[in-house]
């Protein structure tokens, strides 16, 4: 488990020793999720292109979040007082998988030598050695043991690739995408696509908080379902009018708004509340200010539009408080937990109960013929404890496996 953590600002002027701080802070928020090592990647002096150095610098340390920063302190080429209008800057907090802790293996994961991609995961890649391969034949050199290096690579490739030179950065990491077997968190960072970010998940969490001092243009974004028919120009200026209707985006002369990119909602409630969660395959894209999200396909069941929530928590609330360990006080707060889990899901008065994953796969359930409940380590227990009420519930036989064993 690691933890992804990425801010963006849109003409909101912040200094690099800002913009470091709310990175810096929003990792520590997220420290208990990884804690071997991390990383920072932001934007250089415009001053420069990645010709002659690289525009984007990054920092990485094994150890915890507070060597990272010491480090960073330490750079003396960089100005901390350099303000930026707009700038989009991501980070990292590892728990090793794939390779030893160390500052090779840390993330963000880059492309190449200029830094042309780089790509902060949580998650696991399954088929990265088949892409590993692949890439390898076609003369990309890789540094780390990492699974997640594959992917700033094969962005790359792709990237290099392409038939048209305006292509769009969400349009990019679709096809990347495409590719990709396993459970993933990704934020991506360009050169190429200065001031955007491009974010998306597949079975890992990623939100995304919104804070503006002007009204958004809307609380629910429809979704943009990519189509790959029409490759040329032709009708692009009418498709582009089309896309930026279903953006979220700032209203009013200053169109001032930040972005906060987070793997749990512990990173970004002390900078907003209002925050989007993005579903398995969404692809979220901001430029220019506007937030757009993309699906390749389109599902039976998918909803139209990604609504934004507000959290109804304070900071203190994710803080250890009075407790002397975490543990302890989510041990204390279980009761509180469950009846948050339960809520909106189950009507005590009608004595219904509404699971929404599950409402357009009930015929295939009622069929089955036995119940797999699958854990590892605290949910390997709780499966074991509600294996006899799930049997006298369904009469159906229930089996207990641990995930790690598991062959079916």
């Amino acid at each position: 488990m690691c933890g992804i953590f990425a801010y963006l600002n849109y003409k909101v002027p912040r200094s690099r020793k800002t913009i470091f701080e709310i990175l810096v802070n929003g990792l520590q928020r997220l420290e208990y999720r990884g804690y071997d090592s991390a990383g920072i990647a932001v934007d250089e002096d415009s001053g420069k292109d990645h010709e002659n150095g690289g525009c984007i610098c990054i920092f990485r340390k094994s150890g915890k979040v507070k060597a990272l920063a010491d480090e960073l302190y330490k750079q003396t080429f960089l100005d901390f007082d350099k303000e930026f209008e707009i700038h989009f800057g991501i980070a990292h907090t590892r728990w090793a998988t794939h390779g030893v802790p160390n500052k090779v293996n840390s993330h963000p994961q880059s492309s190449d030598k200029n830094n042309e991609f780089v790509v902060v995961h949580n998650g696991i890649i399954t088929n990265y050695k088949d892409l590993r391969t692949l890439l390898e034949s076609k003369d990309y050199a890789f540094e780390s043991e990492t699974d997640t290096e594959v992917i700033p690579k094969l962005t790359k490739y792709v990237y290099d690739k392409r038939e048209s030179e305006d292509i769009k950065f969400s349009t990019l990491v679709e096809r990347v995408v495409r590719h990709l077997e396993g459970a993933f968190a990704l934020v991506f960072k360009s050169l190429h696509f200065p001031g955007e970010a491009v974010a998306t998940r597949r079975g890992s969490p990623l939100l995304i908080g919104i804070r503006s001092k002007c009204k958004l243009s809307t609380d629910q974004i429809p979704i943009l379902y990519r189509t790959y028919k029409n490759n040329k120009n032709e009708g692009a200026s009418k498709t582009h009018q089309i896309e930026i209707k279903k953006c979220l985006h700032p209203t009013g002369e200053e169109k001032s708004v930040e972005f906060y990119f987070a793997s749990d909602a512990s990173a970004i409630i002390e900078h907003t509340n209002r925050v989007i969660f993005l579903e398995d395959d969404d692809i979220a894209a901001v430029s220019d200010g506007y937030l757009s999200i993309h699906r390749i396909e389109k599902s039976m069941g998918d909803l139209a539009s990604r609504a934004i929530h507000t959290l109804q928590m304070e900071l203190h609330q994710i803080m250890k408080g009075n407790f002397s360990a975490f543990m302890q006080k989510e041990i204390f707060e279980q009761p509180e937990s469950i009846i948050n889990t339960l809520r909106g899901r189950v009507n005590f008065e009608t004595s219904t109960v509404m699971l929404g994953g599950l409402k357009d796969h009930f015929e295939e359930i009622k069929r089955c013929r036995r119940l797999l409940l699958i854990g590892c380590g605290t949910s390997y227990h709780a499966t074991v404890a509600t294996r006899q009420v799930l049997e006298e519930l369904t009469e159906l036989p229930v089996m207990v496996e641990l995930a790690s064993d598991f062959l079916d």
